[in-house]
């Protein structure tokens, strides 16, 4: 319950205030009596719950305020909130009514002093990203022994007294040559560019490296910068990054054909190590020794083997081959002609027997006496055919006989025809003057009917 106001006795009326409506009133005038503010500090106490809201601490050297960032605005950051961060934060004044805490309400934040290079860097890093050119498939390999190492940097840093060091120290044979450049301050990444332009150009170096020493970012920022990156993506010999110290990345090296951690890892990583080198030549000085014992014994060899062979192709051993191939080649004709003419009068002789006993001649005479006797045997057998049929046709032969018409004009009878060879039987078949041949048993008779008498 609360009092809006009371009347003390004998005094003026009191306006007495509840501690919420002084925190509401408060935070009122505070968010209508400031617009948005802008402001810069370190985060400190930052605490993210399980709400997604942001809370921390912003903070100078003198003072601190309370801050909160609810979740649809942090989750638009770039950068995670951290202990000690410098930010830049765009927020309005307000007031934690519960606990009457003097607060900001944050609707952006972004780095301040580093965080905007850092933030640089990465928009940096993902354009050239995507624009390939931090692909492995670009990247060049590094020689294993180079003719000449070209060393980009400030001719009088640590850096490079570090290279020369190392370098000496492992293949002092090999020559270096310097490009000098700066290696911090507003002009550095330009002359960093065209110092690998120059390079590239030259061409009298197998291999680059672009190195300098440790410092904080602002110190390394030329090695940020997109003329640099682009310079080193279209330089045509290889290139080593080694900027900083071993924590600290730059855009050079991930544009780089590989990167160092340090000065003098660039350099132990371009330059072969001359006792390994001594070792291995030693190695081989041996084998080519080896080697040309054994091709000398291999050469001995051969050599007996040619003079050999040279002896056995000698011109009068061929002929004295020859010519006993030769003699031999007479002999296994001789046996091979007579062979032949053996076996041609062996066949001749198989074929003589074989035509004798196939003669047509012998054939025949076998034909005919077997048509001889062929024809014997049919005479008779055909005569003794026609005895029985003799016999059998006797009795029949003579009753035919004596019922034969021929019987009868043996007994004085006549057959007449008329000149069709019809037999005339009755008289009335005739008529005067018409011809009749009359057949008698021996002979026939011409007549010409002068009359008939049909009775």
């Amino acid at each position: 319950m609360s009092i809006a106001a009371v009347t003390a006795p004998g005094g003026p009326e009191r306006d007495i205030y509840t501690v919420s409506r002084l925190n509401g009133e408060v935070r009122r005038l505070l968010e209508q009596g400031f617009a948005r503010v802008w402001l810069e500090g370190e985060l400190s106490n930052v605490a993210r719950p399980t709400s997604g809201h942001l809370y921390f601490s912003l903070k100078d050297a003198g003072a601190q305020i309370r801050g909160a960032m609810f979740r649809n605005r942090n989750q638009a950051l770039r950068f995670k909130p951290e202990e000690g961060v410098q930010v830049l934060v765009r927020a309005r004044v307000s007031l934690y009514e519960p606990r009457g805490d003097y607060q900001l309400i944050v609707d952006h934040m972004e780095l301040a002093g580093d965080g905007v290079l850092q933030r640089a860097f990465e928009e940096l890093k993902q354009k050239l990203a995507a624009e390939g050119l931090f692909d492995a498939a670009a990247k060049q390999e590094l020689p294993e022994l180079p003719q000449r190492i070209g060393v980009i940097t400030s001719p009088t840093g640590a850096a490079v007294r570090d290279v020369l060091s190392v370098l000496k120290r492992r293949f002092p044979a090999i020559p270096v040559r310097i490009f000098p450049v700066a290696v911090q301050g507003k002009d550095a990444a330009g002359e960093i560019a065209a110092a690998i332009d120059s390079a590239s150009s030259r061409a009298d170096c197998d291999v680059l490296i672009l190195t300098r020493g440790g410092g904080s970012l602002e110190d390394l920022w030329s090695f940020n910068e997109e003329p640099v990156a682009r310079a080193i993506h279209r330089c045509r010999i290889p290139l080593v990054s080694a900027v900083g110290h071993e924590i600290d990345f730059t855009i050079a090296d991930f544009v780089a054909d590989r990167r160092a951690a340090t000065p003098s890892a660039a350099a132990e990583l371009v330059s072969p190590d001359q006792q390994e080198w001594l070792a291995h030549v030693q190695h081989l000085a041996v084998r080519l020794q080896q080697r040309l014992q054994q091709t000398r014994s291999e050469s001995g060899q051969q050599l007996a083997w040619l003079h050999q062979r040279l002896q056995q192709l000698h011109p009068g051993q061929a002929l004295r081959q020859q010519a006993q191939h030769l003699d031999e080649l007479e002999r296994r004709s001789r046996l091979s002609i007579s062979n032949t003419i053996s076996y041609l009068q062996s066949s001749l002789q198989t074929q003589h027997a074989s035509l004798g006993q196939h003669s047509p001649r012998t054939l025949i005479h076998e034909m005919d006496l077997r048509w001889r006797g062929l024809g014997r045997r049919l005479g008779m057998s055909v005569q003794t055919f026609m005895a029985r049929l003799q016999q059998n046709l006797a009795v029949p032969s003579r009753a035919l006989h004596a019922i034969s018409p021929l019987a009868t004009l043996e007994r004085g009878y006549a057959i007449v025809r008329t000149p069709g060879g019809n037999v005339v039987r009755t008289a009335a078949s005739v008529q005067p003057g018409d011809p009749v041949e009359a057949r008698l048993a021996k002979g026939t008779l011409q007549c010409t009917v002068d009359r008939t008498d049909n009775t």
